[in-house]
């Protein structure tokens, strides 16, 4: 499950990361994109810099600032595995297993849809 924090940008590292962003547009808000966690560092991904990094807007209790991060290389498995889509060096699970676990999670809960008659 991925974190459920958000943080607003602040109007002078928004103005900054515009500037720096490839697409000169970037959110009001980021959601923390590593898996849940409620301690040390929250990442938000605002835009990418150019191929193989992104900008990040990088924030904990203390301190906010962006950060220019190399995207995590790391592939999942199978033949069509997708690539994570956090930086290099991030310290919890790759993107696809939070999703794969998001999967599974909402496979295990009861169906709200009760099927019709046959026709």
């Amino acid at each position: 499950m991925r974190c459920t924090h958000w943080r607003r940008v602040p109007p002078g590292l928004a103005a900054e990361a515009r500037e720096r962003s490839t697409s000169g547009y970037v959110d009001s808000a980021a959601q923390c994109q590593l898996s849940a966690h409620n301690t040390g560092e929250h990442h938000g991904l605002l835009d990418d810099l150019e191929y193989g990094t992104a900008l990040w807007l990088r924030w904990s209790e203390t301190a906010v600032g962006l950060a220019a991060l190399p995207d995590c290389p790391a592939v999942g498995p199978g033949p069509d595995g997708q690539g994570c889509c956090l930086f290099l060096g991030h310290t919890t699970q790759h993107t696809w297993a939070d999703m794969e676990e998001e999967v599974s999670a909402s496979e295990d809960r009861p169906s709200l849809i009760q099927p019709g008659p046959a026709h």
